[in-house]
């Protein structure tokens, strides 16, 4: 990662760190679970080639960045705060903001929140959805023997337990399990998946593989960065966003019904694990009565779950193209 530079500023209130590369219009790049700012070293390279500022923070929770003790604190509408913080910090009154899993949520909740602050927005893998009609806890799937991986994440300490034992390995499970590599993906087919029904019994990894070799997308340096990450933040802060659902579906009542107005554009690698969950494809299909500008939604042939490791010169090259557009 030649010429990025990385620096601690303060952002709402915590100590965020951030990787930064080349000067220009700002994109924010938002990574996310199990992820830090190392996910975008491909982008922020070829971003700041182009002419750009490009900026990945460690999201709230992750690496180096503060994670506070409060659960509450991880929250949808904090986490863009710190997004509108950074922005601040930063002198910049707008920005691209480009995300993934779960800082895709954080992007499209930042560009329906604050349209004001962004040009536009690129989300991977999770598409902008409408309010679901009851708290999100109340129809994910469990049987006596299983649960959905949300569920099991739910309480404080039991998923802590395990993915932090082993985090190097851990992480590696989890990314290749989640990745293009590990094969295409069928409804109920058996593929290993990290964010399906975790079993009460044997938790999440037991399930997972080890590979017999790293992707071509991922070396044994990348490993070693992320899993230096979590070893010193633990998996904590990143398991907090997902025990904020349903309070996040108790913020969104305020805006239910009003779309993402500003430019957009959707990727997912068809081998995502998201595409196996039912009904996900018609939610992808339906995303203009949601995201009124959508420039473009692209299903990106053997990808999983990290197009910007898997697929990194398209996926800089999309987002060049996208800004170059607005």
């Amino acid at each position: 990662m030649n010429n990025t530079q990385h620096r601690m500023i303060t952002v709402n209130g915590i100590n965020m760190h951030i990787a930064e590369q080349g000067n220009g219009p700002l994109i924010l790049l938002c990574h996310g679970f199990p992820e830090t700012s190392y996910s975008w070293r491909h982008q922020l390279k070829e971003l700041a080639a182009a002419g750009f500022h490009a900026v990945a923070p460690d999201m709230r929770g992750y690496g180096k960045t503060d994670s506070p003790d409060n659960i509450e604190s991880f929250n949808v509408r904090e986490i863009v705060a710190d997004i509108v913080g950074l922005l601040d910090t930063l002198g910049e009154e707008k920005a691209i903001i480009v995300g993934n899993d779960w800082g895709a949520t954080i992007a499209w909740q930042a560009a329906l929140r604050e349209p004001q602050r962004f040009h536009g927005v690129v989300a991977l893998g999770v598409p902008m959805m409408q309010r679901a009609p009851v708290a999100p806890s109340s129809f994910f799937p469990k049987t006596a023997d299983e649960e959905l991986y949300v569920l099991y994440f739910e309480t404080p300490g039991v998923a802590e337990a395990e993915l932090d034992a082993n985090v190097k390995e851990t992480l590696l499970k989890i990314m290749f399990a989640a990745s293009g590599d590990a094969g295409p993906r069928l409804p109920n087919d058996g593929t290993p998946n990290p964010f399906g029904m975790v079993s009460r019994k044997e938790g999440l990894l037991s399930a997972l593989p080890i590979p017999d070799q790293l992707p071509s997308w991922l070396t044994q340096d990348d490993l070693t960065t992320f899993a230096e990450s979590f070893e010193l933040s633990g998996f904590r802060g990143g398991l907090n966003y997902y025990r904020n659902l349903d309070r996040n579906w108790e913020l969104e009542a305020a805006i239910a019904g009003i779309p993402v107005s500003i430019p957009a554009l959707y990727l997912v690698g068809e081998r995502d694990t998201g595409l196996s969950i039912s009904g996900m494809k018609e939610i992808i299909a339906s995303m203009p009565s949601v995201v009124t500008d959508l420039r473009g939604s692209l299903v990106v042939p053997e990808c999983g779950h990290w197009l910007s490791q898997e697929r990194p010169a398209l996926l800089t090259r999309a987002i060049i193209d996208f800004a170059n557009s607005l």
